[in-house]
């Protein structure tokens, strides 16, 4: 078994309610074990401004699905919630965004798949919710909370736990 971290995301529709479904898919459709979800956090959106705020949050699972295999299906998942990569504004908009961050220590640099995830450092979005869950965790010989340390979260807000 593999100890895999997700980001989620989305601006488009009652996200956090996509956020419910997908996680129960992602289990469901990879056979895997949830060990942690993070809060869902109000986020401003990134590298494409000119949209709504997003939520994001971050899973860790265990599966046995190697990379690539877990990846299709998290694209899966994401075109059964709306999501159009092929016809989607670069940083746009979108119903659902799952991202494969780490995926035990495994390094990857294929076209299409890169592991650990390339832009993981620079995106507050992402390690604020990962902190939370995984604030330990060693990803490409950095700590997750000291990676967070050295970026801003101006705008990056935990929203109150759904009923």
């Amino acid at each position: 078994m593999a100890d895999v971290l997700i980001a989620l995301g989305g601006n488009v529709g009652d996200v956090r309610a996509t956020f419910q479904k997908a996680i129960s898919n992602i289990c469901g459709m990879t056979q895997a074990a949830l060990l942690a979800r993070s809060s869902d956090y109000s986020t401003p959106p990134w590298g494409d401004e000119a949209q709504d705020p997003f939520v994001n949050a971050c899973i860790q699972i265990d599966t046995s699905l190697d990379p690539h295999a877990l990846l299709f299906t998290l694209h899966k998942i994401e075109k059964k919630f709306g999501r159009d990569r092929a016809h989607e504004r670069h940083w746009g908009p979108r119903t659902l965004d799952l991202d494969l961050i780490a995926y035990d220590d495994v390094k990857i640099e294929k076209p299409e798949l890169t592991l650990p995830h390339p832009r993981l450092f620079e995106r507050a979005f992402v390690l604020v919710p990962l902190a939370e869950i995984v604030p330990d965790r060693i990803i490409a010989g950095r700590r997750v909370a000291e990676a967070l340390a050295g970026l801003s979260t101006e705008g990056i807000q935990r929203l109150p736990e759904l009923d």
